[in-house]
């Protein structure tokens, strides 16, 4: 038999359909590896593959594997030294849209978180007009964050006197959880500076304080529901039927210690036992639901801390978050006039921010989450001084006289937590992997997002920070993404700073390029939470 016989008759022949120069059909995926990365919790070298089908983690190799490992036209990054992290989720947002869109919105709010590594936000129920009460107010807020969000969006519902028959529903919605406050929140309608309204011109409430009654009714509701209540823990305490309701807006008490414009006269307004009330109500509360998850919002006070952990060894199913700002600035270094630093609870003193710090050290810490509470507003609703006001902040003479009490309270910083974080707790010994748990793994946990959210881990969804946590960078105008760029770090510089952040396994942000220009493709998480 002639050898072309053979040759034609070979049972193994190359097949015809077999791509040239070893380019695979495998489904298209993003490789991204480094010497450093959060994998499950521990520090280890990692290299992630993320399908870009699904935007999910498919594979992490504990080594930085070569690019020539994958297919020929893959996309590889090594980012050696830098780190890799899960995205982070920040739980505590308010994005004010629709209806206030001069004070914040979706697209401004989310392009601020990205730039900071922050790739899931959970947007909390007041300060849009309508508030998130209703699943009628719901639906208006998903109508407004349609194609607007840069990165993942989740949705609060609130508690207010008389919409307990709504939330259950809400909950069947995709809402993450609920807010309520012990306390007037202070949003009213029409949406006036304090000082012009009166008795002639009386506030509407657009988010009420909650009783209870209230409280009772909303926690027999969802005692048997997979979602979290939280709650604004201020009060003031029943001390005399002489105290009036009006300090709860903010308004000066009627004999204050000092000026309207001192920081120390404004914080002896709120002191720690508005806290410690709110948080002792609630407790005695708890019975009424045991499953349900309870949460304390923006923890300032330590004197709260031995009350929320009698709590826990008792059985009570709550916890506490506490805020960037409560870790990085202190009471005693607020000038006179500078509304910037004004929130409720308020900035308490450097040894209160050690208390904070040192219980979240704690392995049975009850406070397991930091957020921004990112409560933006215009710049002329701070009424700053125009000693403090910059030209992108215009100062009224006939008004900004930097009043603690009339100004709106509120501190901006999404999108700056991360870095805020790593420069403060470097002086504390932090370490990366206590970031990840507090900003990241807990906060998804905080919101029923820990199967997809807060880790890198396979089935999760692909959202990787890359952090270089030596670089420092001064906060200007350009650093403040998000719309109004009035707040209390404009001027700080802080080290750590975000390079690039991947959302399911797309680039959305780079430092050197800026934004995906094909963005935005963020996902509003809408499904029905199950934990």
């Amino acid at each position: 038999m002639a050898l072309n016989e053979l040759t034609v008759q070979n049972p193994y022949p190359t097949p015809e359909s077999s791509p040239p120069n070893n380019i695979s059909h495998h489904p298209p995926i993003t490789v991204l590896a480094s010497n450093r990365a959060i994998v499950e919790g521990e520090l280890t070298a990692a290299t992630i593959v993320i399908s870009q089908a699904t935007g999910k983690i498919t594979s992490i190799f504990h080594s930085v594997l070569p690019a020539s490992d994958f297919p020929i036209g893959t996309l590889y990054k090594d980012h050696t030294p830098n780190i890799l992290l899960p995205g982070l989720v920040d739980a505590h947002v308010h994005l004010n849209e629709p209806g206030r869109t001069e004070w914040e919105g979706f697209w401004t709010g989310t392009r601020a978180a990205a730039f900071g590594g922050v790739t899931t936000v959970v947007d909390m129920p007041l300060n849009a007009i309508p508030p998130t009460t209703t699943v009628a107010g719901l639906k208006e807020k998903i109508q407004a964050a349609q194609g607007q969000c840069w990165v993942d969006v989740g949705f609060y519902g609130g508690v207010v006197p008389g919409n307990s028959g709504e939330l259950k529903q809400l909950v069947r919605e995709g809402v993450r959880g609920f807010k309520g406050f012990l306390i007037d929140s202070g949003v009213c309608l029409p949406s006036l500076p304090l000082q012009f309204v009166s008795k002639s011109f009386p506030k509407v409430p657009e988010f009420p304080a909650v009783s209870s009654l209230d409280i009772t009714q909303a926690m027999t509701e969802l005692a048997s529901e997979s979602t979290t209540l939280m709650f604004h823990a201020e009060m003031i305490p029943p001390i005399s039927d002489s105290v009036g309701d009006e300090v709860q807006w903010s308004l000066p008490p009627l004999s204050p210690i000092g000026p309207l414009n001192e920081y120390a006269t404004f914080l002896a307004s709120r002191p720690t036992s508005f806290e410690t009330c709110a948080i002792s109500q609630i407790i005695s509360l708890a019975h009424t639901a045991p499953d349900l998850a309870l949460h304390i919002v923006h923890l300032s006070a330590t004197e709260c801390i031995p009350l929320l952990r009698q709590a826990r060894q008792q059985g009570v199913k709550i916890t506490a978050e506490t805020c960037f700002h409560y870790l990085s600035l202190a009471a005693e270094n607020i000038r006179n006039g500078d509304t910037r630093h004004k929130c409720c609870p308020p900035i308490r003193a450097r040894s209160n921010q050690d208390g904070l710090w040192e219980e979240m050290f704690r392995k049975d810490s009850v406070i397991q989450t930091v957020v921004s509470d990112h409560s933006p507003c215009t710049p002329n609703l701070k009424l700053l001084p125009p000693g403090i006001s910059s030209e992108k902040i215009s100062a009224d003479p006939e008004r900004a006289r930097g009043d603690f009490f009339a100004a709106w309270g509120g501190v901006s910083s999404v999108g700056l937590g991360l870095s805020i974080l790593w420069t403060e707790g470097r002086k504390r010994d932090l370490e990366i992997e206590d970031v990840v748990r507090w900003c990241c793994k807990n906060t998804a946990i905080q919101v029923g997002l820990e199967q997809q959210k807060g880790d890198l881990a396979v089935g999760f969804d692909g959202d990787v920070v890359v952090f270089d946590d030596e670089a420092e960078f001064e906060i200007g105008v350009e650093e403040m993404l998000f719309r109004n760029k009035c707040s209390p770090y404009q001027g700080k510089t802080l080290k750590g700073a975000v390079k690039e952040t991947w959302l399911g396994g797309r680039q959305v942000w780079d430092q050197a390029k800026g934004f995906a220009k094909e963005g935005p493709w963020g996902r509003l998480l809408l499904e029905e939470r199950r934990r």
